[in-house]
């Protein structure tokens, strides 16, 4: 058997979708092909079985993030008195 001491990695298509595998020494990543993030297993967790264990218990979905309704306040003396005043330009007589 070859030693696996650099980052190997294979294109995978599944369910029409194109993925990237990562092989390490410490572990292997899956990714949609062309982005970062990713499922990443270390390889203690997969011989453990505890990978096993965490893919079985469902995982509550996430939120979406909430959206604030925030309205503009009116400016006050304070925000007005620290912009500074814009230059206006005059026009050069000749």
């Amino acid at each position: 058997m070859t030693p696996l001491h650099s980052t190997l990695k294979r294109a995978l298509t599944i369910d029409g979708r194109d993925y990237v595998l990562t092989l390490t020494e410490t572990a292997l990543k899956l990714t949609l092909k062309g982005k970062r993030n990713g499922v990443e297993l270390p390889w203690l967790q997969l011989v453990n079985g505890e990978a096993a264990l965490e893919l079985s218990q469902p995982k509550a979905a996430p939120s979406p993030p909430k959206r604030s309704r925030r309205t503009a306040a009116a400016p006050t003396a304070s925000r007005l008195a620290a912009k500074p005043k814009r230059k206006t330009r005059r026009a050069h007589k000749k």
